[in-house]
């Protein structure tokens, strides 16, 4: 009878430590600031960034941590906590998005001088159209910029202080968003193109991958909405 009183109370033992570990927050964790974490990420139609959760949060705070202990708890889960363009948002976890895939007629695909524009535009922004024929060795037939800048991928984002004052591209926050990125800086480098197939083993002699930059360089202004486009390099198409 005590043997079996004993192997009771050690299952009754294990339930609670298999209920209490895993589950819980750390100890440094506030356990009412990660719910208000929670519902304020799940509530918002679009990402947040850090400053935007601290305003909404309690005084004190620590949204760092908050953060990724939410990352942590759902990182095994149907949905993830992810940080695109520098700002976090509950995502579909990658391995079951085909489960809300749908099928249905595409609008508008990007032509292959857009998707090689969009490539150009990403990697060596801030870049000018002159700078975009150069490196593709072609003129850029009229409206390809165009369409990039429809589906929101591209934007002007400065002028080259050169003569015409040529205005330079980037890329987007929903460019970020569309591919996952947290920031400009986490484009696939060589070995990542190059194990995907993109690259060949053996690049060229001295071949390297620009370093994109989404801060304005030293030779370049903000581009000031409504400004004139129709002079010199600016010419949009």
């Amino acid at each position: 009878m005590r043997s079996v009183v004993r192997l009771i109370e050690r299952i009754e033992d294990e339930m609670v430590v298999k209920e209490t570990s895993g589950e819980d927050a750390p100890a440094s964790i506030n356990a009412e600031h990660l719910r208000m974490t929670e519902a304020l990420l799940f509530a918002a139609a679009e990402p947040l960034d850090t400053k935007a959760l601290a305003t909404s949060l309690p005084e004190g705070a620590d949204v760092p941590a908050l953060l990724a202990e939410l990352q942590r708890h759902y990182e095994k889960r149907g949905v993830t906590l992810e940080c695109v363009a520098e700002k976090w948002q509950f995502r579909t976890a990658s391995d079951l998005a085909f489960l809300l895939r749908k099928e249905k007629p595409e609008q508008k695909r990007l032509s292959r001088a857009a998707l090689e524009t969009l490539a150009i535009v990403a990697y060596h922004q801030p870049v000018t159209r002159a700078e975009i024929e150069d490196i593709r060795g072609v003129a850029l037939s009229k409206g390809t910029i165009d369409a990039l800048m429809e589906v929101g991928w591209v934007r002007i984002r400065g002028r080259k202080r050169t003569p015409g004052r040529p205005v330079t591209y980037g890329t987007t926050e929903a460019f970020l968003v569309q591919f996952g990125l947290e920031s400009v800086s986490h484009l696939p480098g060589s070995d990542e193109l190059k194990a995907a197939g993109f690259l060949e083993a053996l690049p060229p002699s001295g071949f390297d991958i620009p370093s994109p930059n989404d801060a304005l360089g030293p030779d370049e202004d903000p581009y000031v909405e409504g400004e004139d486009l129709a002079t010199g390099d600016g010419e949009l198409g």
